[in-house]
């Protein structure tokens, strides 16, 4: 009956827990990241930023290119002219006038119109270094995209191992029950025999409670992983049941294998990148300091309502009456001396920051080193932990094996042979802690080596 009833419960739990639907291929880790590099928001973000540089890119190059403005105006005041000297800051407007007798209305109608053109042909190099550092800009955005790919492959891997990990303790959880209920079935047949005492059926019982306990904690905390690992997957069904299957007996192919620190690791090259950006900046502020050579033009039509002679109309279409055009071209240079002690200040400073970015990457590249080297270690001792903890429960699930049949022969106590069994139990839970270290260190490998191949074909 016993049986019966836990196999309707896990007939329930499969059908609330979408995880376990039968697959009809076998899915291993690689198989979620083509969803998260399409769909997740995070990644997009980052498209988004790299299309912000291009832009900017695009807007420095056109700085290059000569500056044509245009204006056209229709006013109506007076035109009262006035002697004397101003700086024309912006709020001003012109009047022109004359000190004659003007006859006629005391307001006249005005139109203008004007067209420039402004091409700066020499600088010192300063427009060359601005396409410099808006391509750099853009370089630097795309290494921030392949850095940010590297964090989320760990991160998605660090769920998925989560969840195997999560499910395995579950699946843990249900062997132990179902061995306690074992005990529980064999101590209520020998105490209604009268060939163990009593309390071992309450003791066996306590203990059967106590492991569904267990379950109902590893059954929740293995949901839990699943909401985590959506978040990034975007699909409620995650098929990973042959995953389950490698995360307790990992292939040992790796650990022979090498791995190495590449300069081209996304990470090291946004810091290089990083680096050249203000480089590039701090020879735009120092070539800024310098003049700029400046070829100028421009074309001018304005009308009046005001003839030669004097009269003044205040008619609105008379403004366009009177007119005068003028052309004018020439060469300018534009100098602004303060910018030399200014612009100094800012080329120190970005100098300085491109000097903290190169050290970062010095700095950086060393610690990576250091972690690749320490974690080649490290998995290599942890796969022979593996390796000791499989050959320890094959010996502690023989003697478990042995001390239930002296047990049901009467030659031992119950305390003795749920002790054996905690034995058995420690022994499997070690051997799911090293699994879970084990690829937790490939992760970390991985993200150092920006090579994930292994672990999402392998997972």
């Amino acid at each position: 009956m016993t049986k019966l009833v836990m196999a309707a419960t896990g007939l329930a739990i499969a059908a609330m827990f979408p995880l376990y639907a039968q697959q009809q291929q076998e899915h291993t880790l690689g198989h979620l990241w083509p969803e998260v590099e399409q769909n997740y928001p995070g990644i997009r973000a980052k498209l988004s930023a790299i299309d912000a540089a291009l832009f900017h890119e695009q807007v420095v190059k056109s700085s290059g290119l000569p500056q044509v403005r245009a204006q056209v105006q229709n006013t109506y005041g007076t035109f009262e002219g006035s002697a004397g000297a101003f700086f024309p800051q912006a709020g001003f407007f012109n009047v022109a006038g004359t000190s004659g007798v003007l006859n006629g209305s005391s307001v006249a109608a005005n139109s203008f119109a004007s067209a420039t053109v402004e091409w700066e042909v020499f600088s010192f190099g300063r427009l060359r270094s601005e396409n410099e550092a808006a391509a750099m800009l853009f370089d630097k955005t795309v290494s921030e995209k392949e850095a940010y790919l590297v964090y989320l492959k760990k991160i998605l891997a660090e769920r998925y191992i989560t969840l195997l990990y999560h499910d395995a303790k579950r699946a843990w959880a249900v062997k132990n029950t179902g061995r306690l209920d074992s005990i529980r079935n064999i101590t209520s047949g020998l105490s209604a025999a009268g060939l163990q005492p009593a309390a071992d059926s309450l003791l066996a019982s306590s203990s059967y409670l106590q492991a569904m306990g267990e379950y109902d904690k590893w059954y929740g905390l293995t949901r839990a992983s699943l909401i985590r690992l959506v978040e990034l997957y975007g699909k409620d069904t995650v098929h990973y049941r042959a995953s389950a299957g490698r995360f307790s007996n990992p292939p040992g192919n790796y650990v022979n294998g090498e791995s190495t620190l590449s300069s081209l690791h996304p990470a090291l090259d946004v810091l290089d990148k990083q680096y050249r950006y203000y480089r590039l900046n701090g020879e735009v502020q120092k070539k800024s300091a310098w003049p700029s050579l400046r070829l100028l033009g421009g074309y001018a039509y304005r009308g009046s309502g005001i003839d030669p002679n004097g009269t003044v109309s205040g008619a609105w279409k008379d403004g366009f009456s009177n007119t005068a055009a003028n052309v004018l071209a020439g060469i300018g240079i534009a100098w602004n001396i303060t910018g030399l002690y200014t612009h100094r200040l800012k080329s120190e400073k970005l100098l300085k920051e491109a000097e903290s970015a190169r050290l970062l990457y010095t700095q950086y590249g060393q610690a990576m080193q250091a972690g690749l080297s320490a974690s080649r270690v490290k998995i290599l001792l942890q796969y022979d932990q593996l390796g000791k903890t499989e050959l320890a429960i094959e010996q502690a699930q023989d003697a478990y094996e042995m001390y239930l049949a002296r047990y049901q022969s009467g030659l031992i106590g119950l305390a003795q042979l749920l002790q054996i069994r905690t034995l058995l139990e420690q022994a499997e839970n070690t051997r799911i802690e090293a699994a879970r270290y084990y690829w937790m260190l490939l992760a970390e490998e991985a993200e150092l080596t920006a090579d994930f191949d292994f672990l999402f074909n392998n997972l």
